[in-house]
């Protein structure tokens, strides 16, 4: 069924009849940088955070990728051997970084997540880019992009950056406030996939939705008081942007009317929600699944940061 339309500021949006389907979309005019809903400053290249990488997968990716430049790299001295401990070695030794050995209560004094698994790094800032950049198809693959509402608790970010790699997302929006942004703990739960995700930063989530709207990305919020169901959703294979709620209140009123489709997914147990990492991994899957027959094959982590 296809969605109803909604009134809002703007170009008018209408759909066809209901059971028509999604409306083909034509390309989009741009505006300049200064004019973009959600547009960035110089200062935010910096803004997102990722410093400091904890965690031996988030290590060893970082390390691996090569996408920023490593200052260091610290190994606790009496570490176990493991296959990715001797990646990491291997890799700081052909990359000319810097290891220092350092005791685990030196570590320990460092680490700003619960359990660094005995290693961390202090890396350049993740970069970002242009929320447009994020409504532009990678390659052959049509954008899809996560985009996050109100979702402090940094183990559920991370989780949901590695589901997201996973499931071919090409692209992630943060708000500047009232979100988890890269910190050691959203790194280390993300094992590594914030070397591979592109991030837009934005200053407000409702215009930066307007923006992708107007770019021809369809506008999905996941709720569970949603009008259909995650699994007939009739947008899934077109360009789209999926927006995930706080785990307690959902989506933001402003950020909900700025969806086009809000969805649900069903449960038949008694619990009323799932966990947002959970009801994150499901959408960004079945929205993949959606895809592959179109597509015929998915995105290398090489073409996604081009």
């Amino acid at each position: 069924m296809s969605p109803t339309p909604k009134g809002r500021g703007g170009p008018s949006r209408a759909r066809g009849p209901r059971g028509s389907g999604p409306r083909p979309r034509g390309p989009a005019r741009r505006r300049p940088d200064d004019q973009r809903a959600g547009g960035q400053r110089a200062d935010e290249r910096s803004e997102l955070g990722g410093t400091q990488i904890e965690g031996r997968h988030a290590v060893r990716e970082l390390l691996l990728v090569g996408r920023r430049q490593v200052r260091d790299v610290w190994l606790v001295e009496d570490l176990d051997g493991s296959p990715v401990i001797d990646d990491i070695r291997q890799l700081a030794d052909e990359h000319r970084i810097p290891v220092r050995r350092v005791t685990r209560s030196e570590l320990a004094a460092a680490a700003q997540s619960d359990a660094p698994q005995g290693v961390l790094a202090h890396a350049g800032a993740v970069s970002t880019v242009d929320l447009d950049e994020l409504a532009r198809p990678v390659g052959a693959t049509l954008p899809f992009v996560v985009c996050l509402d109100g979702v402090t608790d940094p183990h559920n970010v991370g989780a949901i950056l590695r589901t997201a790699i996973g499931a071919g997302v090409t692209g992630v929006v943060l708000p500047r406030h009232r979100a988890a942004h890269l910190t050691p703990t959203v790194a280390k739960a993300a094992a590594g996939a914030i070397e591979h995700l592109r991030f837009s930063i934005v200053s407000g989530l409702p215009s930066a939705l307007a923006r992708l709207s107007t770019l021809g990305v369809w506008v999905v919020g996941l709720d569970a008081g949603g009008s259909q169901t995650l699994f007939d959703l009739p947008v899934a294979d077109q360009p789209v942007a999926l927006v995930l709620g706080d785990e307690g209140s959902g989506l933001s009123r402003l950020v909900r009317a700025r969806c086009d489709v809000v969805a649900s997914i069903p449960l038949w147990g008694p619990l009323e929600s799932l966990n947002v990492s959970v009801a994150g991994a499901l959408a960004c899957y079945e929205v993949a699944r959606r895809r592959q027959p179109a597509s015929g094959s998915s995105s290398s982590a090489a073409e996604l940061m081009q």
